[in-house]
């Protein structure tokens, strides 16, 4: 190891101990090797589906006769003061980015043991409007798709789907006003980029199926395009 990697590996030390990075979890200091999530909230307190062990699952289903889809899966349970849902107002509203790739990478992880993603050739995360990107800063659905990108060795494409139109939140919304909102928000552009291609569409969580639905409707114009479905939470 060189003097520069020896004062810097100092610094880093340094820097934890007087700044210690803390589990979100459960605010005990973090390991070295740990991300996030401290070993065991990550374990026993992040409620993991296992959906992409059952091809038939409830995220599946939530399509089932709206969208044509070779596979669906979701991460974990999503429930109102959950792990989860702390989580994602972290990443969504306090500009804690590093979430969004750690929920990703656990997500990417996942599939990788039962190889769900081997015929899969790029993933596209759902869009924000631009003015509303650049009031957060970030996509946190990008930032999610680039941890599932990480694990699994595959291109994150954001120069296919986009935005046509501002739209209001979701979360106060019935079924029928969410698929109103979002309707026609969303179009593609280079198309023939990605004619025959097998696409994996990512979002933070998944309620009614709504947006997603509405994503997915221009991505299923495309070509000989497949299309598969993947989010960190899903909701009851």
């Amino acid at each position: 190891m060189s003097i520069a990697d020896s004062i810097k590996d100092f610094g880093n030390g340094l820097t934890h101990l007087l700044y210690p990075r803390l589990c979100e979890g459960c605010s005990k200091p973090l390991l070295a090797e740990e991300e996030v999530l401290c070993l065991n909230c990550n374990v026993y307190y992040l409620p993991r589906t296992a959906y992409h062990h059952l091809p038939e699952n409830e995220t599946a289903m939530r399509f089932a006769g709206r969208i044509p889809l070779v596979k669906a899966t979701s991460l974990a349970y999503f429930t109102p003061d959950g792990l989860l849902q702390h989580l994602l107002h972290g990443l969504k509203y306090k500009d804690k980015k590093e979430i969004g790739t750690f929920l990703g990478k656990q997500l990417g992880y996942d599939l990788l043991q039962t190889g769900w993603n081997q015929d899969i050739d790029g993933i596209v995360p759902v869009p924000l409007h631009p003015k509303k990107e650049a009031l957060r800063g970030y996509n946190q659905t990008q930032l999610i798709a680039e941890g599932i990108g990480e694990a699994l060795n595959l291109p994150v494409i954001t120069d296919l789907l986009y935005r046509t139109r501002h739209t209001e939140s979701q979360t106060q919304k019935t079924r029928e006003e969410r698929l109103e909102n979002v309707q026609q928000a969303f179009d593609v552009k280079n198309i023939e980029k990605y004619k025959g291609k097998h696409l994996l569409l990512t979002d933070d969580v998944l309620t009614t199926g709504a947006t997603l639905e509405a994503a997915a409707l221009p991505l299923l114009t495309i070509p000989g395009v497949q299309l598969s479905i993947a989010t960190i939470g899903i909701a009851n």
